[in-house]
Formats: structure tokens, C-alpha cells, sequence
């Protein structure tokens, strides 16, 4: 599969999975451990709008800044998209493998990624990331505590964009209706999910 790049302004939907299907997070640490590396290398160049993370894959739903005020780490690098994000999925992989005695690669060989660029499209994928432990089987969705869907319905502070992804749907009731009722379609995603 050909990977797309990563163009300043546009959204991306990235994912990826435990190599040999094996779980990435293992328990609770590990999940609070990969949002503060996501705050600390994606909000270098993205903002982020949704996300999920499952025991053995996750998503992320973000759009690169317009214009890039790189830190003077990235600038070294040719000011390159890819680097935070494979800052991130290293300090990830070197951080577990430490803890729990592991070597060798945790993610699947590539990360995957899919350009958005229809809102309708987004919106799917909005329902798709944020109620993915439902579809999952793991837990509803409204209750699992490793996605975006608390963040983005409360009024607490958070580093998502919490009001740009509650516009695409109008309010904040009609974004739980849609997720609620699932009104999504499945089979327009099928190239972008991991089953």
C-alpha cells in the first residue's frame, strides 16, 4: 500500500495496530501514558480532533497546522510532518518495552494513514473513532474512557477541538443523537478501518 504524505492544513484519520495482532495497551498507565505523548509530539504540528485507543490498535483524527511553527528539534529534521508522530510511536514502543521486558517493534510496520477531504466523510469517521469500543464488542462507548467522546461532550478544558467536531453536527445534542443512533455508514469506511 502506497502511504499518502502528510500535507500542512489537511486532515488526516492515522492508525495502526500491535504487530502480530499483539496489545499495544495493557493496562491503565499505558493509555495515560500515550495521551501525554500525543500532547507532547502531535500538538507540535496538528490539532487534534477525535480519537480512540483499543487494547491492541488505535485512531486519531487530526488536521496539520496551516502554517508550522516548528520547535527547533523538527527544523533540524526539513521540517519534516512524519518526525513527531514517529517521536511519539518510538518513545511509546521504548517506554513499554522497558516496563515490560519486550523487545522489537510494538506497532504494525507502517503507520497507516487516509487524506480526509470530504466533510460528510469526516463526520462518518467522527462516529466511526469516537463509539469504535462499541463496535469493538470492549465497551459502550459512552463509558469507555480511553476515546475522544468525554472530552468532546463535557465542558472541561481539553486540547481537542472540541467545538469544530461539535459543529459538523450541528450542537452537542445532535452529535450524541448521531452517535447514539450509529447513523453512520460502515461500508464507506471499510479501506480506513482495521477489521
Amino acid at each position: 500500500m502506497k502511504y499518502q504524505p502528510f500535507e500542512s492544513g489537511h486532515f488526516f484519520h492515522l492508525y495502526n495496530r500491535g504487530s502480530n495482532n499483539e496489545n499495544l495497551f495493557l493496562e491503565q498507565d499505558n493509555y495515560n501514558y500515550f495521551l501525554v505523548l500525543m500532547k507532547k509530539y502531535l500538538l507540535q504540528v496538528a490539532d487534534v480532533y477525535s480519537y480512540c485507543l483499543l487494547p491492541n490498535h488505535f485512531h486519531v483524527i487530526l488536521r496539520f497546522y496551516e502554517v508550522l511553527q516548528y520547535t527547533e528539534d523538527i527544523k533540524k529534521r526539513k521540517n519534516s510532518l512524519d518526525q513527531p508522530i514517529s517521536n511519539m510511536l518510538n518513545a511509546y514502543t521504548k517506554a513499554i518495552n522497558k516496563r515490560y521486558k519486550r523487545r522489537g517493534s510494538l506497532f504494525q510496520e507502517h503507520l497507516k494513514r487516509i487524506k480526509i477531504t470530504e466533510e460528510t466523510y469526516s463526520r462518518n469517521l467522527i462516529v466511526y473513532v469516537n463509539t469504535n469500543s462499541t463496535h469493538h464488542q470492549i465497551e459502550d462507548y459512552r463509558t469507555y474512557k480511553h476515546s475522544s467522546y468525554e472530552a468532546l461532550i463535557s465542558e472541561q478544558e481539553t486540547a481537542l477541538k472540541r467545538d469544530e467536531v461539535i459543529e459538523l453536527f450541528g450542537d452537542l445534542n445532535n452529535f450524541k443523537h448521531v452517535l447514539h443512533s450509529n447513523k453512520l455508514k460502515i461500508e464507506a469506511l471499510q479501506e480506513l478501518i482495521l477489521e
